[in-house]
């Protein structure tokens, strides 16, 4: 493979960030973070191979899904450090997913619908407030701050 064909397989840090649109910083931290991966010039600058693109959106995509950086790292550990995540990883990581994001939603909407009841009202109650304490062993025991007086 001659020098061209090289140069247009990889990018530098800056390149990849553009082209990715996110910064030189978050680059170098999914580096970092062993997500994506470089090479190194002799005159030691990263050179990222194209396929980070797709892993940098994947990563990106993920994110945005809430998902965490080390379960995203867990799924990207199953590919080679020059492979781009395919369609049917994206799929497959979804469906692994869809619960985490399921009960995530479930969550949301609750404290959505019990939000106006709770902002402000000071009541502190954990044996009434399901938002501040669902299932709370202390409710048992009334309202008040016992988590301060414990013992």
């Amino acid at each position: 493979m001659g020098f061209v064909s090289l140069k247009k397989l990889e990018l530098s840090v800056g390149e990849l960030a553009q082209r990715a649109g996110i910064a030189p910083s978050a680059v170098r931290f999914y580096e970092d973070q062993g997500l994506i991966f470089s090479r190194r010039t002799s005159g030691n600058q990263r050179r990222y191979h194209r396929a980070m693109l797709r892993r940098v959106a994947f990563i990106r995509a993920s994110q945005t899904a809430g998902i965490p950086l080390a379960v995203i790292a867990d799924v990207l550990s199953e590919l080679g450090d020059h492979e781009s995540p395919p369609k049917s990883m994206w799929e497959a990581a979804s469906r692994r997913w869809i619960d985490d994001i399921n009960n995530r939603i479930a969550l949301l909407e609750n404290m959505r619908d019990m939000i106006g009841s709770c902002v402000g009202c000071g009541c502190l109650s954990l044996g009434e407030c399901h938002l501040l304490n669902p299932g709370d062993e202390m409710n048992k025991l009334g309202p008040g701050p016992r988590r301060l007086m414990r013992g």
